[in-house]
């Protein structure tokens, strides 16, 4: 038998998509914030059924499924992560912190949390927001955020890709809690 032999479809356990939603989810929610790239909306759904995230909000101008960009990187997960459309970032925010939801801004701001000195409580539930490609989140969603997290980076660009960022994040996240 080889060492390390790579494993097929097959035996990877792979859960259906009615397994998938009975599951229990990891306590997060991930928050679109006008993302313009169809391939970074499939990306990040994709990341959200790796590590069972409660819901994603699409919101401003980010496309929604069916679309076949977005197909084309989720791979599927559109069918199994539940996701909503909505118009207005900020009044979500603001409905989610009524519901006790903290929210989480992934932003560079003066005052930002480094994500490796965050420690979320594991009773609570977080959302997440990502922002556009450019113009990253509204100033009024992050003003409104509970906690503005930064991702540390050390070299001459400090941007990331809103893919990268949502796995680095999420999965920072997830193995806290």
């Amino acid at each position: 038998m080889e060492k390390n032999r790579k494993l097929k479809n097959s035996e990877l356990d792979r859960k259906t998509i009615e397994q998938f939603k009975a599951a229990q989810k990891t306590p997060l929610i991930i928050i679109l914030d006008n993302i313009r790239s169809l391939n970074n909306i499939g990306s990040v759904f994709r990341t959200a059924d790796a590590f069972l995230i409660q819901k994603i909000y699409l919101c401003g101008i980010t496309a929604t499924p069916p679309h076949k960009d977005i197909q084309k990187t989720a791979l599927g997960a559109t069918d199994t992560v539940d996701w909503e459309y909505q118009k207005d970032t900020l009044e979500l925010v603001k409905n989610l912190k009524a519901k006790q939801v903290k929210i989480l801004s992934i932003e560079q701001t003066e005052n930002a949390v480094m994500l490796n000195d965050f420690n979320p409580k594991p009773d609570q539930t977080y959302a997440i927001i990502f922002g556009n490609e450019v113009k990253g989140v509204q100033q009024e969603v992050v003003s409104e955020s509970d906690t503005v997290i930064e991702i540390p980076q050390y070299g001459s660009k400090h941007s990331l890709n809103i893919s990268v960022s949502a796995g680095v994040v999420v999965w920072d996240l997830f193995n806290k809690l």
